[in-house]
């Protein structure tokens, strides 16, 4: 009896244990939940800012690589930041050699097999930058995750952000942001679907002290070659009489006019909620482009989406890496409005 007995405490005080060992780990585990619950969600305009501001501002040379679907293509990339501003060279290395060199903010391209070096203003955007106009109202039209998990891009450990769009007007993203230096290394564009439509991630990386300032020099002697600057003036499309339809949360970051071969002036709006971007072509119809028609509706080319339209006597294309949905309302809903002729 005295064994039973004290077999019967035994069994009493295991499973008294047990219980109160489930009921400890059922409070903190909602003592887990709640505070993961609680937890502020990422600022994704802070953290984007950190991420262009080590786009811009910090030394990495390496190689990228780029894919869109099946096609592939690699460069090499040197970014130095010295007492003479911001300098850059992009060294295009399949097919057809190409090359860029920017100084701050303008954009020298280089067409070896033309002699030929075309100057263009440069995009705040182009990888590792990722912005491009203002990144304040970002979190009305994306909402942002970051996993808990690291990544590993290059050799280098990163962080792994998911944003995800909030409406239909719009792609996600997925990136990989170095964790000592918020450096970008790797950008995945996502649709729809779900599916990645494209993506650009660093293969190699060296950063800071690690960057050879010579890389920066390019191979071509560009002396005697032509130099081709695409002349702009402002413009101010509405006190033409337009009204561009764009999507919510869309701001215009720079209006243009441009000339064309056939002496007439196509007019270039380029719109951006901080993260995706929407190029608008305003053009004469019938303007000339070499017997080239003029995309009607919609069409791609690659990853970027085309709509286009005629309203009036002028022909309005859209062009973006956003949805078609996107495209097609902006050509669809904009409006001309000629202004009275002047007595």
């Amino acid at each position: 009896m005295q064994a039973s007995s004290d077999h019967q405490r035994h069994k009493r005080h295991v499973t008294s244990g047990f219980w109160g060992l489930c009921v400890l780990v059922l409070c903190l585990g909602a003592q887990a939940q709640a505070a993961s619950t609680n937890e502020a969600a990422p600022d994704i305009s802070a953290i984007l800012h950190q991420v262009q501001s080590a786009a811009r501002q910090l030394d990495y040379s390496g190689v990228l690589t780029y894919q869109q679907g099946a096609a592939m293509q690699s460069a090499r990339i040197v970014h130095i930041v010295d007492g003479t501003g911001e300098r850059e060279r992009l060294e295009i290395l399949d097919g057809i050699p190409r090359e860029y060199l920017r100084h701050d903010e303008s954009v020298q391209g280089l067409i070896p097999e033309k002699k030929i070096i075309v100057v263009e203003p440069g995009r705040a955007d182009r990888f590792p930058g990722l912005l491009l106009g203002d990144a304040a109202k970002l979190p009305q039209h994306y909402h942002i995750k970051q996993y808990k998990t690291p990544s590993r891009i290059a050799g280098h450990v990163c962080t792994v952000y998911e944003i995800h769009p909030k409406d239909n007007y719009r792609y996600g993203y997925k990136l990989c942001v170095e964790s000592g230096t918020n450096l970008l290394l790797k950008e995945q564009t996502i649709n729809t679907q779900g599916e990645v439509i494209d993506q650009v991630a660093f293969s190699i990386l060296a950063l800071r002290d690690q960057v050879r300032v010579e890389k920066l020099a390019s191979p071509w002697d560009t002396r005697g070659w032509k130099v081709i600057q695409n002349p702009t003036e402002p413009v101010d499309v509405a006190k033409l009489g337009w009204r561009i339809s764009v999507p919510p949360g869309f701001e215009p970051v720079t209006q243009v006019s441009r000339p064309m071969k056939s002496g007439k002036a196509v007019k270039q709006l380029v719109y951006s909620d901080g993260l995706a971007a929407v190029s608008v072509f305003i053009e004469t119809a019938g303007s000339g482009h070499g017997g080239a028609a003029l995309p009607k509706g919609a069409s791609r080319n690659g990853v970027m989406n085309i709509f286009g339209g005629r309203i009036g006597e002028y022909w309005i294309t859209a062009i973006g890496e956003v949805p078609p949905v996107a495209l097609r309302e902006l050509v669809e809903r904009t409006e001309y409005v000629p202004l009275a002729a002047t007595q």
